[in-house]
């Protein structure tokens, strides 16, 4: 897991900074929306908060562990596009988006989904994500 200052600018791209976007989340507070945990899961990303990642991740289809620290070469991630965050109902919301990254000195790559999110108990999780070509 990788350290970040609270006054540093978040990974999500909020200028608001980490201590006021992604940090209180990541430390147990409840996201408002799937957008904005859609965010926080991208900067869990950048800073290998893999307990976050999980904890964030439906019980239903989150996998055993992700083993981020063993991925090599580790990504550098870019910078997070969001495109379009689509409220289905009160439990129910898509989040499209870009995450851009790098692998090793090789050229800048993109993954660019549709992620489908569900709220349960008043918390949002993440269920499942569709790859866009």
């Amino acid at each position: 897991m990788m350290l970040i200052d609270n006054l540093s600018p978040c990974p999500c791209g909020n200028p608001a900074g980490y201590r006021q976007c992604c940090g209180p989340l990541h430390d147990g507070a409840i996201a408002d929306s799937a957008e904005q945990l859609m965010r926080s899961r991208y900067s869990a990303y950048v800073l290998k908060r893999e307990d976050y990642l999980l904890a964030s991740w439906h019980a239903d289809t989150r996998p055993a562990s992700l083993q981020l620290a063993a991925q090599q070469p580790s990504p550098t991630w870019l910078g997070l596009e969001i495109r379009q965050h689509h409220v289905i109902d009160d439990l129910h919301a898509s989040v499209e988006f870009v995450a851009r990254y790098r692998l090793g000195g090789g050229r800048a790559s993109r993954q660019h989904e549709t992620s489908r999110f569900v709220r349960e108990e008043g918390r949002w999780y993440y269920v499942t994500g569709e790859l866009k070509r």
